[in-house]
């Protein structure tokens, strides 16, 4: 027989040899070791189960965690990921935030399930740390924030106070007649809060007919609402959000031309829809932005993306109840306004600083969110709540891409 061939009989020689018998056999369990519990392979498979299901009950120990390569200068992605289990559940709760507004308290409002508190957001290739009032509160000492949008902007205002108080109960300082123009401060930190309420970040007319609001608009595309725009010199930090209110019957204009509509069945009248108005409105908020010159050179705009509304059988007024949708399109139009100014801003040396603060994604995963008819509105008695979200709940996951985002701003942010 050569000895090139490898037979049974052969291998019956060699294992009446005891420690060739061993080596062979600790050969082989280490490779099996090495191929079952590979960290590769583990990744792909429980990163995959979480995308398939972004609520099931694993326990947190079970997934590996990415490691940075260090010579992979590549940023992490922070808004592509999956929620995970978090049994810490949230920072603060119903009871513990000062400033938690009735209409969010939906543990007060009659929610009695709790598991939609037990979950965080797993960035894909990095961590996100946990939002930290102690480290947040430094980073904007002696500035001025302002939320600009309808109210899911207050929404988040709100979010971000009870996250903040667990540190330092906040003054109220301001509020209008209508509370849509709210401001807040920490005298500790000489840190100014607030939220300046807008529609449509631009000029939109509500139609009276026969003496009464109609709900139908005419919105002027290339026209900024003067509301938002007279506190913009005194800001440091800017985040801007709208849409909703683009879901009603609207005519848009541009040089005080019709150009078209949404939601309107007229001849020789183009029905444009909302994605295409939003990015128009955006396009100008961000122009006028840039061509402030009374504003702080060093202006830091983020720029938050649609928040989905889960509606199904009916609109919010039509008696509807929430469900999981996609308006990706939505997002897709404001990240690229904001790719662009970016780009324009650059080229001419502009100290101002845009960032898109992408929610859409996280939150398309978290219909449980919302408070449903656990909100206690007396003006909309007989609605469902599923365009804002319950405090705390996953709301609070945008103001810890806040805190990242700004940490990145100034370099100190660790994967």
């Amino acid at each position: 027989m050569s000895n090139s061939q490898f037979t049974f009989e052969n291998f019956h020689h060699y294992i009446k040899k005891p420690k060739l018998l061993l080596w062979i056999l600790g050969l082989t369990s280490i490779f099996s070791i090495l191929t079952i519990y590979s960290p590769n392979l583990l990744e792909v498979n429980v990163q995959n189960f979480f995308k398939a299901n972004p609520h099931k009950d694993l326990p947190e120990g079970n997934l590996i965690k990415p490691k940075k390569e260090e010579k992979d200068e590549k940023k992490c992605d922070l808004f592509k990921g999956h929620w995970i289990p978090d049994l810490n559940g949230p920072l603060y709760t119903n009871t513990s935030c000062p400033t938690l507004p009735e209409s969010k308290n939906c543990g007060k409002n009659g929610r009695s399930d709790v598991d939609y508190l037990n979950w965080r957001w797993k960035p894909n290739e990095c961590e996100l740390p946990r939002f930290d009032p102690k480290a947040f509160l430094p980073i904007v000492r002696g500035k001025k924030l302002a939320f600009i949008g309808d109210s899911v902007a207050r929404n988040q205002m709100e979010s971000l106070l009870c996250l903040l108080s667990q540190e330092e109960t906040p003054i109220d300082v301001y509020k209008d007649s209508e509370d849509r123009f709210r401001t807040f401060y920490f005298t500790n930190y000489n840190f100014s809060l607030m939220v300046l309420w807008t529609k449509f970040l631009i000029t939109g007319e509500e139609r009276v007919i026969n003496g009464s609001n109609s709900g139908v608009y005419d919105i002027y595309l290339d026209k900024i609402d003067n509301t938002w725009i007279q506190k913009l010199p005194s800001l440091d930090y800017i985040i801007m959000s709208d849409a909703h209110w683009f879901f009603r019957k609207s005519y848009l204009y541009e040089n005080q031309k019709l150009i078209g509509c949404i939601y309107c069945d007229e001849p020789n009248v183009t029905n444009i829809g909302p994605a295409l108005a939003i990015g128009r409105a955006f396009n100008t908020a961000l122009k006028f932005i840039s061509r402030c010159q009374d504003c702080n050179d060093g202006l830091f705009t983020l720029i938050r993306t649609f928040s989905p509304a889960h509606f199904e059988n009916g609109s919010w007024n039509g008696g509807g109840n929430y469900y999981g949708g996609s308006e990706w399109e939505l997002r897709s139009n404001q990240v690229q306004v904001v790719e662009r100014i970016k780009k324009k801003e650059e080229k001419k040396g502009s100290k101002k600083r845009y960032e898109v603060l992408d929610v859409t994604r996280a939150m398309m995963m978290r219909p449980d969110g919302h408070p449903g008819s656990h909100w206690n509105n007396q003006y909309m008695k007989g609605y469902n709540d599923c365009v804002h979200w319950c405090l705390p709940g996953p709301i609070d996951v945008w103001n810890e891409f806040v805190m990242a985002l700004l940490q990145m701003k100034i370099g100190s942010y660790l994967y």
